[in-house]
């Protein structure tokens, strides 16, 4: 099973900016977690962050074929990112569109998400756990 953890706009700011929001790990603090996890698990994972849209693309295309799953923190793109959704929409690789705070108690802009209809499920509100949540949702879509 290969599977990768794609992370958006900001996320590389993780353990730097609002830790009330986001805590104190960084994103190689999370992504240690979850490789950690994945190797327990028996699971190949690769890593990508990227601040840039078009770069968020073409690494969701290149799942088609090469991933059995993804992880997807899209960050703000969630919120507006059709591109994003239609690219998602064009793979044949499950998504679980993941966020570390509790979008719903947040501003109310980010209540809604444009990728969520494209994913297999969300998971929001565990902080770093909410990676290795999905991690275990994946496992039992790609499993089945």
């Amino acid at each position: 099973m290969k599977i990768i953890v794609i992370n958006g706009p900001n996320l590389n700011m993780t353990g730097i900016r609002e830790q009330s929001v986001y805590g104190t790990c960084t994103l190689a603090d999370i992504n240690k977690k979850i490789a950690d996890k994945c190797e327990k698990d028996g699971i190949e994972c690769d890593f990508f962050q990227s601040n840039c849209e078009g770069a968020l693309i073409d690494r969701i295309h290149s799942c088609h074929k090469n991933y059995d799953g993804a992880i997807l923190n899209a960050g703000a793109y969630t919120h507006y990112s059709y591109a994003i959704h239609d690219a998602i929409h064009s793979v044949d690789t499950p998504f679980i569109e993941v966020h570390m705070s509790n979008v719903h108690a947040r501003e109310e802009f980010r209540h809604k998400s444009v990728i969520s209809p494209v994913c297999k499920g969300v998971i929001a509100g565990f902080g770093h756990n909410s990676y290795l949540l999905a991690v275990e949702a994946l496992k039992g879509i790609i499993e089945k």
